[in-house]
């Protein structure tokens, strides 16, 4: 399976997909158009480990909430991320059992 979660008006995720020369074997999943749905989350889970590496603290919400002064636990991560779209560390690309989270130079090496 490969698939890319992403923003269609996201300029790194553009980008990203661009310099990765994505292919029509991938399915892209725009998350503000489709939202992830709670099985889609528990697969990116099971895959990263914890809800916490799928959390983005760059999302203007995150601040607007202030949640950089609260204690998350993994249940308050899960239920941010599938109320609000922008919580989502982005793009998020499944390829074959493995999972690349973000948009760093260190998490865009793949395989």
């Amino acid at each position: 399976m490969k698939k890319i979660y992403h923003l269609g008006n996201c300029s790194a995720c553009q980008r990203i997909i661009k310099e990765l020369q994505i292919d029509s074997s991938f399915e892209l999943q725009d998350i503000k158009k489709q939202k992830i749905t709670a099985s889609q989350l528990k697969q990116m889970k099971e895959l990263s480990g914890s809800y916490e590496s799928l959390f983005s603290r760059r999302a203007i919400k995150y601040k607007e909430l202030g949640l950089k002064d609260k204690v998350l636990s993994e249940d308050d991560y899960k239920e941010y991320i599938l109320n609000e779209y922008t919580f989502l560390k982005r793009p998020v690309l499944l390829i074959d059992g493995s999972i690349f989270i973000g948009n760093t130079k260190k998490q865009l090496r793949m395989p």
